[in-house]
């Protein structure tokens, strides 16, 4: 028997978290208005506000939804926090106030399997306790983001201390960050390309010789994405995270679980322009009939519903062979590439349904889209998933005769 009704209290959680987005947090912001285009004093008191947002998640039960009870939080599953994630990333700021968004999540992720005791103190309780923020580097501009065992960023050591030098970019978070998770090569006698080469760092921030450079402006605005020229930084050597050489192991630990986190928000954000495009289709009148009366509208809304069907059954899916402990890599692989670009297509059409108003800062929709065109390179390129994909699919059936393995091993 296949069941996908939720466990009662798995569905209690789904409805706190949706009555406390639209009762809660959407009536506390929306007065603020469009965050980029506020000024100083109006953003003082929308940070304010989400402050005492978060005081209220943590009333409500609501606090750490990832997290072990021990550490404070829900000790929630994966299938039970899409159902969170799912709801909260409804508004823009829902995973924040509920201290469940990127980058933090995935370094608390980290912090309790691979920190020390002493690391977890100091580190991960401020983390959980919310009075604290943090940041990961591991990507460069010289070299491919997607191939981490490319890294340049060396780590020298000298006695007790590593001595850090190197260049990174898109470090989102990292200018109001207390502290890093960095990825360098301390290997420095392994060929380029193995994947024993490097060693995580945490760097408490500021530190001499770590030069935040600029915030690099992108597409939609100014996004908390930072380069990092690294100068001379020193670190102590209790400052590894995870043990010398594993900082390939640590970081792809990280983003397995991270990417399927961010299909879990851009389920959210498509459902939304899904609901916008229906609701748009029903109000506006053109050439003798409602746009929901017209067979190209409908293909649209169609097209739409049928792939968030599609993203919903494959999050719930890997979330599922996450929690059951199976490797669940190809899984997630499928789920990020086919929802990033899901996430696209929905938005756009929207988009299309609204016309110049969708095309506006008028509604979200044009906001939605310059943040949806991150999904597709965010935490892997498509390209480098249907590669991983490709070869998985084809060890299946070399090693099985039949590619069944490879497409989720399901009972059909």
């Amino acid at each position: 028997m296949i069941d996908f009704t939720l466990a009662p209290e798995h569905e209690e959680i789904r409805a706190r978290v949706h009555k406390f987005v639209e009762e809660q947090i959407k009536p506390s912001l929306e007065p603020f208005g469009h965050r980029e285009e506020m000024d100083s004093e109006t953003h003082k008191k929308y940070v304010t506000q989400l402050i005492k947002l978060r005081k209220k998640a943590v009333e409500e039960g609501l606090w750490l939804p990832h997290m072990p009870k021990e550490w404070g939080g829900m000790g929630l599953g994966h299938v039970a926090l899409a159902m969170v994630q799912s709801e909260a990333a409804k508004t823009r700021v829902g995973p924040w106030v509920l201290n469940c968004a990127a980058p933090d999540e995935g370094n608390m992720h980290t912090l309790v399997h691979w920190g020390t005791p002493e690391q977890k103190e100091k580190y991960l309780k401020p983390l959980c306790a919310g009075v604290s923020s943090s940041c990961f580097a591991m990507t460069e501009p010289e070299v491919a983001g997607s191939d981490p065992t490319l890294i340049r960023t060396t780590a020298i050591k000298d006695g007790d201390e590593w001595i850090i030098n190197g260049h990174k970019w898109f470090i989102s978070g990292a200018h109001s960050a207390k502290f890093a998770i960095l990825i360098a090569r301390t290997e420095l006698d392994v060929p380029v390309g193995s994947r024993g080469a490097n060693t995580a760092f945490i760097i408490d921030l500021p530190s001499t010789g770590w030069n935040n450079v600029r915030e690099i402006a992108t597409m939609h605005g100014p996004g908390g994405h930072s380069e990092i020229v690294i100068d001379d930084l020193r670190v102590h050597d209790s400052q590894i995270l995870g043990g010398r050489g594993n900082g390939h192991r640590l970081g792809q630990y990280r983003l397995g679980p991270a990417r399927l986190a961010h299909c879990m928000r851009w389920i959210a954000q498509a459902e939304t322009a899904l609901d916008m495009m229906v609701d748009r289709s029903l109000k506006r009148y053109s050439h003798g009939s409602l746009l929901a009366e017209k067979q190209g509208v409908q293909w649209l809304i169609a097209d739409s519903a049928m792939e968030l069907y599609q993203c919903k059954l494959m999050v719930l899916h890997a979330a599922f062979k996450i929690d059951r402990g199976d490797d669940f890599r190809t899984e997630v692989s499928m789920a990020k590439h086919f929802v990033a670009n899901s996430l696209n297509r929905i938005i756009d059409r929207a988009i299309q349904v609204h016309g110049a108003l969708g095309y506006s800062t008028d509604t979200p929709l044009a906001n939605m889209m310059q943040q949806a065109r991150w999904a597709r390179f965010a935490d892997g390129a498509d390209e480098i998933h249907q590669m991983r994909i490709a070869e998985n699919t084809i060890k299946a059936f070399t090693d099985h005769g039949t590619t069944r393995t490879a497409t989720g091993d399901l009972p059909l």
